[in-house]
């Protein structure tokens, strides 16, 4: 059996220089992070902590490092303990499967009366993980929810636990109108029946709840939020189809529901599988992008001010959607900064590297309308792009389409 720990004994248990795999999302530990914190050292992995939601630094910076797949702006500051690894969810898995992992920090749910405890909102890495990490050190949170879809982990098979009530964390996902223009037009798109995957964001979110006359849809994503309640309210889903996803992260309104048999909480290999997604019906993938060039590239990793997050799971959900003849649709404002910044940019002008090709890109929304490009030449596809980018730097993006025509397709 575990052994009961209170915060200050992590150190008794968690190896100093060994690697540390941390929960994340809506999972992650606040109790296991302030004690692993003020061990002022450690090397650490996050699986996953993602931009809004995760705000932990473990030490980076302060003699720790933290290895992470997402940049956050809290770890930017840190930089100089900071490892970036800019991969998909399935490369994520991958890196996990196979790397050193001495021990890992995660949150679970008390002991159902098999014994087993449940991974509650985060079951993506860390439900196949577990078996390979030596050192189990679980924070058992009452008020976590007891998710369905996965085996669990046996709590014979901790090593340590620290048992304490800890409220779940609340996210929100406001709408402006600028989001619910984007959204009505996508909503348009989306026929009865469909399969959808949804990233995270202002648009995506507004984007499902538009769809709330839709009937008969079916949900296969990384990670749902409160629309998802919203939705199923409104009569919008398949009520004999599961709900499948990795992560949840919302409002106590979604919690309280999740725990449903319902919902199946799945792991990435599932999840992201494109093998899985190849054999899905009418399927759907809505994400959203910081800035889109005229070629239909897809930049959504950097602002202005740097690295600012990672390639997520789009790729791997725009390869499914691919192999099952569906729609892959990315969603953004046209401007940025009070309209002074175009996110219509030129060929290649994005920020930072390009996270989606231009093969992989069916269709494109703005609050102006959507782009439509599959089939398109490179000129027709400019214009598409163009059509729905702030009016007032449409002229501009024409003369930076005529030079790239010139100097680089001629």
């Amino acid at each position: 059996m575990p052994k009961t720990i209170q915060p200050h004994q992590l150190a008794d248990v968690l190896p100093r220089e060994g690697v540390t795999l941390v929960h994340g999302v809506a999972a992650e530990s606040q109790i296991l992070a302030d004690a692993a914190e003020a061990l002022g050292a450690g090397n650490y992995l996050g699986a996953v902590f993602l931009p809004g939601f995760n705000t932990r630094t473990y030490g980076a910076g302060a003699g720790a490092t933290v290895t992470t797949f997402f940049m956050t702006p809290e770890l930017k500051a840190a930089s100089a303990g900071v490892r970036f690894l800019p991969f998909s969810y399935t490369e994520i898995l991958a890196h996990l499967s196979t790397t050193r992992i001495d021990a890992a920090l995660f949150s679970v749910s008390p002991p159902d009366v098999g014994g087993r405890c449940s991974f509650g909102v985060s079951v993506d890495f860390l439900a196949e993980l577990w078996p390979r990490i030596p050192i189990r050190i679980a924070h058992v949170n009452p008020l976590m929810p007891r998710t369905q879809g996965h085996p669990g982990i046996s709590y014979a098979d901790l090593t340590a636990v620290i048992e304490t009530p800890t409220p779940m964390p609340v996210f929100a996902d406001a709408e402006d109108d600028v989001s619910r223009a984007i959204a009505a037009h996508t909503a348009a798109m989306v026929p009865d029946g469909a399969t959808i995957e949804v990233g995270i964001g202002k648009a995506p979110s507004a984007c499902m709840r538009a769809l709330s006359g839709k009937r008969d849809l079916r949900i296969h994503t990384g990670i749902i939020g409160d629309w998802l309640i919203d939705l199923e309210a409104v009569g919008a889903l398949n009520k004999n189809a599961p709900i499948v996803t990795g992560l949840a992260a919302g409002s106590e309104r979604l919690y309280a529901e999740i725990a449903s048999p319902r919902f199946e909480f799945r792991p990435v290999s599932y999840t992201h599988s494109a093998l899985v997604m190849s054999k899905l019906e009418r399927f759907v993938t809505i994400n959203s992008a910081l800035e889109i060039d005229l070629l239909g590239q897809a930049y959504s990793e950097c602002a202005p001010s740097g690295l600012m997050s990672g390639p997520g799971g789009a790729a791997d959900f725009a390869r499914g959607a691919k192999l099952a003849g569906g729609l892959r649709v990315i969603v953004l404002p046209s401007d940025a900064q009070r309209g002074q910044t175009s996110r219509i940019v030129g060929a290649g002008a994005g920020r930072g590297p390009v996270s989606l090709g231009r093969l992989e890109t069916d269709v494109v929304v703005t609050e102006h309308g959507a782009a439509d490009l599959r089939e398109l030449s490179h000129d027709a596809r400019a214009e598409a792009l163009i059509a729905i980018a702030a009016p007032a730097h449409r002229a501009a993006l024409c003369e930076t389409w005529a030079r790239y025509r010139v100097e680089v397709l001629r």
